[in-house]
């Protein structure tokens, strides 16, 4: 749960992730051009592909390869397991 927390600290990984949440199964380059042009981030494909890495290591984006693709989806199973955990009580 602490690879969750860590990767959600990062601003950049939150944007790549309300990219696929988006628009789901994209490529590297799909994401870096979407980072670019919709929210003016200028970063380099080694640097969001490390983040993927990052949001992958936590569970939050798993891959899939196809020929020489690799598309990246999200998963938002380990969001729901916090909210689990956690879950939010209102008090009137």
């Amino acid at each position: 749960m602490a690879d969750v927390f860590h990767a959600l600290d990062d601003p950049t990984r939150r944007a790549i992730l309300d990219e696929l949440a988006d628009r789901d199964g994209q490529t590297l380059f799909e994401i870096c051009g979407r980072l670019t042009t919709k929210r003016g981030l200028s970063l380099t494909r080694q640097a969001i592909s490390q983040h993927l890495g990052v949001l992958e290591a936590a569970g939050l984006v798993h891959t899939e390869k196809r020929g020489r693709a690799k598309f990246h989806y999200f998963d938002p199973a380990p969001l729901a397991d916090i909210a689990r955990r956690w879950p939010v009580t209102r008090k009137a």
